[in-house]
């Protein structure tokens, strides 16, 4: 049995136009997450350890106005495409589009004001809240009226995030929740996911040039400290290694049927979590920018490494590689994609 709450969270800032913000606290025996209108950003996310004791275990913050300030995207969905397009630019049917750059020489996770900073409508449903909004033609360079739906569903212990969108014109799309996860608890005093183990189905991944755009090259994880086929534990193999981190792109089998692509288990504390997605790629990251700097909730302060996202979502720089899968939506078409986690105990 799920049961859906909604509720205040906050009003935008009158130069943002305003508007209410509301949160949905979507809850069932085994998993409590809350959801906000802006950005559909996932503030919380509760899960039952072995002793059957909940914590969050999402990085975020207690009030509204830590997610309109910049922040790393805790939580939230972006595009209209979600990683990083190289010096911002694409052609399509021979024209040009310029996007804006807003890391370093590339446009990350949709520009300056992407799908996780704005207001989006919501609509309750029996076990969860779909949200909508139309992204008009050009908006932050992008072709086309893009109507968009984020759909979170709640079912016993597994979150399911669908999205669908419709274009008007051709464009690029790529949709993800960049939620950073730390299973020991937000706030547990954790100062790492070190302790995690992890486990990747990937054969290749793209190796990335020192802007963090995919080379091209599709690369075998076979010994190599990509492969993450068998589970690691995340600070003994960066170590082993020599890694800083991951930023990088895991090649997923193609193929538009559910499938489990990774697992994250904290042995402490036994909660496991389950990715399973019909995407072509999952982004792992591990808060490598992550400096402590920020104050999220209950004052907790997130140094680097202190959470990991597993985002799942098409290759980066898509649009401007051929041989990537494709990342076009056509009028007519439908963008349509699900993730779901799954939450347990071992």
């Amino acid at each position: 049995m799920t049961t859906v709450r909604r509720e205040v969270f906050g009003r935008m800032p009158p130069e943002e136009g305003g508007g209410e913000v509301e949160k949905f606290v979507v809850q069932s025996d085994s998993v409590r997450v809350e959801i906000l209108s802006f950005g559909c950003i996932i503030t919380t996310l509760e899960t039952k350890d072995r002793d059957g004791q909940f914590s969050d275990i999402v990085l975020g913050f207690d009030t509204l106005e830590g997610y309109t300030r910049k922040h790393p995207f805790f939580g939230a969905v972006v595009g209209r495409v979600a990683n990083r397009i190289a010096n911002g630019k694409f052609t399509l049917d021979g024209k040009e589009y310029q996007l804006f750059l807003n890391n370093g020489p590339n446009s990350l996770h949709g520009g300056a004001k992407g799908f996780d900073k704005v207001l989006w409508s919501p609509q309750v449903l029996p076990n969860g809240v779909r949200f909508f909004r139309l992204s008009p033609d050009s908006e932050e360079g992008y072709p086309g009226d893009l109507k968009v739906w984020v759909t979170y569903t709640l079912t016993g212990r597994e979150l399911a995030i669908n999205y669908q969108a419709q274009t008007s014109k051709t464009t690029p799309i790529s949709l993800t929740n960049h939620s950073y996860f730390n299973l020991a608890g937000q706030a547990s005093g954790s100062r790492d996911v070190y302790d995690h183990e992890i486990s990747i189905e990937a054969d290749s991944y793209l190796p990335v040039d020192d802007t963090k755009i995919p080379t091209g090259e599709v690369a075998a994880v076979q010994g190599t400290g990509f492969d993450l086929r068998q589970p690691v534990e995340l600070g003994k193999h960066l170590q082993k290694f020599h890694l800083d981190g991951f930023d990088h792109n895991f090649c997923l089998h193609q193929g538009q049927d559910r499938r489990l692509v990774a697992r994250v288990f904290h042995p402490p504390t036994g909660r496991t979590m389950e990715v399973h997605t019909t995407q072509p790629g999952i982004q792992f990251y591990t808060g490598n920018n992550l400096d402590g700097s920020l104050k999220g909730k209950g004052a907790a302060t997130y140094p680097k490494h202190s959470a990991l996202c597993l985002e799942t979502q098409n290759w980066p720089d898509a649009v401007n590689k051929p041989h990537f899968p494709n990342v076009l939506l056509h009028p007519g078409e439908e963008y349509n994609h699900t993730t779901w986690l799954v939450f347990n105990t071992a």
